[in-house]
């Protein structure tokens, strides 16, 4: 078995040996074959790259002058774009300038036009009534020019200039004196056409005829001017350079605040009568209170009382016993003072207590004659005030009913109310102070009057009383009850 294998062994070995020689010499015939096909693909391949070579260099100088144009275009064309970066730029820079200068200038037209509107309104506000109609065509045109679709921005802007172009011609003609015709209204209310004269911030009026002259005035709920007449000779001026051109005219330095002045200058029954019932009553009660003071002072001031020299006259009799001749003595005295000396000249010889008692009866008798209507001075003087401004409340009243009905625009209808409110407490104040001191004055009057009474008693019942304990007098002092 082993001889077998080993047989079968070499037997392959043989084989694949043979095999190999074989595969060799077949190998080295290829080889050839394939390297003598390469020499010639070679040999080919290095003729066609010196044809290539041939034709590159052919052909090299016309491409790089090609290219060189080339070059030279982009560089050209390159320029050309950084050129026309630069004028979009420009362009750019310039396009935003002109924006800024056209808000710039609108902006500034916006402002004139709101200048020119204003000062249209602030014209026509600044115009005296009587020179309304002689500017209304030119102030409503400038107004309505806004909304006027038939102008466009210069006629719109031409009528705002027409209105300044005639603010100036006025100004000058206030300066230099300006004529003009118009209609004003004559002191009592009637209509008439005339001649308006300005100088400066003065208005002078002078109808046709002549006969309405004076200083033009506003007056509230009035549509026309009003002329308001001036004293003396001083319309004679107006008219004549109304009509003729030339004459002298007034001079108020206060500009017409004086002629206001005036105007509001009330008299004391202008007042009353602005106090309404109120103040009637008050002036009622001043004219009572000024009667009894009248009357007072001349009832106190006429009474009567004793000077010393006559009371001494009656002492000087009593003392020497003739009764009778010191009664006497004492009626030639008047008045009260010569009632108590008779009355004690009647009694001397009663008791001290029953004579003072006797005197001083005669004096609270007198006391009511001087003191009469002083309470009612006193009751005046305290109501007055009172009763003013029982006026102020119920005027008061009446202003805030009339601001119910018409508002606070009216002035004039509110006067009324205020009038009453302020007038009647100064009418109080006024009837109430005088009153006041009458009545101190009177009263001291009166209470100086009864103490000279009371000084007489005093002297008159020691006067008695040292001639009862007199040495050698038969009058003594009778005994004492009890």
């Amino acid at each position: 078995m082993k001889t077998s294998r080993l047989g079968v062994l070499a037997a392959v070995v043989s084989t694949c040996a043979a095999g190999l020689i074989f595969s060799t010499v077949a190998a080295a015939q290829s080889f050839d074959a394939a390297r003598g096909d390469v020499d010639r693909r070679l040999e080919q391949s290095l003729r066609e790259l010196a044809q290539a070579r041939d034709q590159i260099a052919v052909e090299k100088i016309p491409l790089s002058r090609s290219v060189s144009r080339l070059e030279d275009q982009v560089l050209a064309l390159r320029r050309e774009h950084d050129r026309l970066i630069k004028v979009r730029d420009s362009g750019t820079i310039d396009l935003t300038t002109l924006r800024r200068q056209v808000e710039s200038l609108s902006s500034q037209e916006d402002f004139v036009n709101s200048r020119l509107n204003e000062f249209v309104r602030d014209f026509e506000s600044r115009l005296d009534i009587s020179e309304l109609p002689r500017y209304e065509a030119l102030t409503a045109a400038a107004k309505l020019a806004e909304k006027n679709v038939n102008l466009d921005e210069a006629g719109k802007r031409g009528t705002q200039i027409a209105v300044v172009e005639a603010a100036l011609a006025r100004l000058r003609g206030q300066l230099g004196g300006d004529v003009f015709a118009g209609a004003a209204l004559s002191p009592e209310g009637v209509l008439t056409e005339g001649r308006f004269v300005a100088l400066g911030p003065t208005i002078f009026y002078s109808s046709k005829d002549g006969k309405v002259t004076g200083l033009v005035e506003t007056q509230l709920n009035a549509a026309d001017p009003v002329v308001v007449p001036l004293p003396g000779r001083l319309n004679d001026g107006i008219r004549k350079l109304a009509t003729a051109g030339s004459g002298a005219l007034p001079f108020d330095a206060t500009l017409g605040k004086a002629l206001k002045v005036e105007k509001a200058r009330k008299t004391l029954a202008q007042y009353v009568a602005d106090g309404g019932v109120v103040g009637y009553v008050i002036l009622g009660l001043g004219m009572a209170a000024l009667l009894l003071t009248a009357f007072k002072s001349y009832e106190i001031l006429g009474f009567p009382v004793a000077e010393p020299d006559q009371v001494d006259v009656v002492l000087g009799e009593l003392s020497k016993g003739n009764q009778e001749a010191a009664g006497w003595q004492a009626q030639q005295v008047e008045g009260a003072a010569g009632e108590m000396l008779a009355t004690g000249v009647a009694h001397a010889d009663e008791k001290r207590g029953v004579l003072e008692e006797l005197l001083f009866e005669t004096i609270l008798r007198v006391r009511p004659s001087l003191e009469r209507f002083l309470p009612f001075l006193a009751i005046t003087a305290a109501a007055a005030p009172l009763l003013g401004l029982l006026g102020t409340v119920i005027g008061m009243i009446k202003t805030f009913q009339l601001i119910t009905i018409f508002g606070t625009g009216d002035a004039k209808s509110l006067s009324s109310g205020i009038s009453e409110a302020l007038v009647t407490t100064a009418l109080g104040l006024i009837v109430a102070i005088p009153t006041l001191i009458l009545h101190g004055a009177l009263s001291r009057m009166a209470k100086r009057k009864l103490g000279l009474l009371e000084q007489l008693s005093v002297a008159f019942v020691n006067g008695v009383a040292a001639i009862r304990h007199a040495p050698g007098s038969e009058r003594r002092e009778p005994a004492h009850d009890g």
